[in-house]
């Protein structure tokens, strides 16, 4: 873009990111507009410009460090999972990648007093091609830091978990349709309840397992030899094993994008079967809220003293279906239980929304609960954390003695059965 008026002749493009000097800068040697590469003429002399770049390259790298400077985070099992919030780990063989790509950036920056005999079109491709493994070697290496600290993290011994993908399934299968999540005390406490609550009231089918989160998948693999089903896998085992009917049954919270993309991907493969149907998600009619609703208060009936807000913690989504979470706390208000509170991790209500609502009340205590079907990667980091952010930490920083309930809905007997209601009214659906 053309500088006004007052400026000199000059003009650069701006990528949002350090700008390389490539080529030669002498007058008139000027790279292809929309490369990202500097371009100027006789009014800048090489020595400013490599002053001006060198300096706000190295700031970036400065800032970059900037967010090892804490540890914002222990491992993650999983999107999220499974993935970090803040900052991680510098290891050793990060500082030094940044000082040799600093020390790389310094060098190219110096060439610039010389000339270089490429032409316009060489340079915008090396340009081009020098950003785009710039990035993804910065990303490799963030990816692996975070693989090599979550791997140190312990989650429970994945042995004592069925990952359900066996072979020999007969003409019946009844599919459990889950997220997922790494952590793998919780996954057998969740899942894999919910997984043997199923296989306790449908004898007559084979349960199986397949997660939508690739992410878990491969880090469960990498992490303990684990095997489990991504749900295209699950499918083609259960074609494999030419099973007639099909029963999904979901353990998603609504009906949702994840929901959605679900439905999706089976109606590729409703072909394959005699009978194919599909169970729906937690909440899903107001006859589930009520359920949800018993099933989350008479576990926390202990806290609920009138000293005490008690609060859970959702996850939240940009899909019209976030209204499930506004819809919980006015069901909850209406029922009488005025001490419970409802937000999320990503969408609405916000955490500053529930610490202003709780806020407006004279509590002295919090509690705090995921309103998730796994205590995963946000239940103990998002909501349980020690890091600044955390609900713990805000809640703590404003005034409150908070005690935090890592459990996932899926461990609770109430939520299993209404999972089971739902699977029978598919099974139901086919007769």
């Amino acid at each position: 873009m053309r500088m006004p008026e007052g400026h000199g002749s000059h003009w650069f493009l701006e990528t949002g990111k350090a700008i390389l000097c490539v080529g030669s800068c002498e007058p008139g040697n000027l790279p292809v507009v929309g490369t990202g590469a500097f371009q100027t003429t006789r009014t800048w002399s090489c020595r400013m410009i490599f002053i001006k770049i060198f300096s706000g390259f190295f700031m970036s790298i400065i800032r970059g460090m900037s967010r090892y400077s804490k540890i914002d985070c222990v491992s993650k099992g999983g999107f999220v999972p499974y993935h970090f919030r803040g900052g991680c780990i510098m290891k050793k063989r990060t500082l030094t990648a940044l000082f040799a790509v600093t020390a790389l950036s310094a060098a190219m920056m110096a060439g610039c007093a010389g000339k270089a005999e490429k032409t316009e079109a060489a340079t915008a491709e090396e340009t081009t091609t020098e950003a785009a493994e710039e990035t993804t070697e910065a990303e490799t290496e963030e990816t692996e830091v975070e693989e090599e600290d979550e791997e140190n993290y312990d989650t429970g011994d994945a042995s004592m978990d069925n990952a359900r993908n066996q072979d020999e399934i007969g003409d019946q299968e009844l599919m459990v349709v889950s997220f997922g999540t790494s952590y793998n005390d919780n996954r057998r406490l969740t899942i894999g309840a919910i997984e043997n609550a199923m296989e306790k009231a449908f004898p007559d089918y084979s349960v199986r397992r397949g997660f939508t989160s690739q992410i878990i998948i491969d880090h469960v693999k990498s992490r303990d030899n684990v095997k489990i089903d991504n749900v295209g896998e699950a499918l083609k085992r259960a074609v494999d094993n030419e099973v007639k009917t099909l029963v999904i049954q979901p353990t998603h919270l609504m009906n949702g994008l994840e929901y959605t993309d679900l439905v999706d991907e089976i109606a590729q493969y409703s072909d394959a079967f005699d009978k194919v149907a599909i169970g729906e998600p937690l909440l899903t009619s107001d006859d589930d809220f009520k359920a949800v609703i018993k099933a989350i208060t008479e576990a926390t009936a202990e806290y609920d003293d009138g000293e005490t807000a008690i609060c859970f913690m959702g996850h939240g989504t940009e899909a019209d279906s976030n209204e499930v979470y506004a819809k919980m706390q006015d069901m909850l208000a209406s029922e009488g239980y005025k001490n419970y509170y409802v937000g999320t991790v990503e969408a609405t209500p916000s955490l500053e929304d529930v610490i202003a609502k709780v806020g407006e009340g004279e509590y002295k205590k919090v509690v705090l609960e995921p309103l998730m079907i796994v205590a995963g990667d946000h239940a103990n980091n998002d909501m349980a954390g020690d890091e600044d952010g955390s609900w713990k930490t805000e809640f703590e920083k404003a005034g409150y003695d908070v005690t935090c309930l890592v459990r996932g809905l899926g461990e609770l007997e109430p939520i299993q059965q209404l999972f089971v209601e739902h699977a029978q009214a598919a099974i139901d659906s086919l007769k």
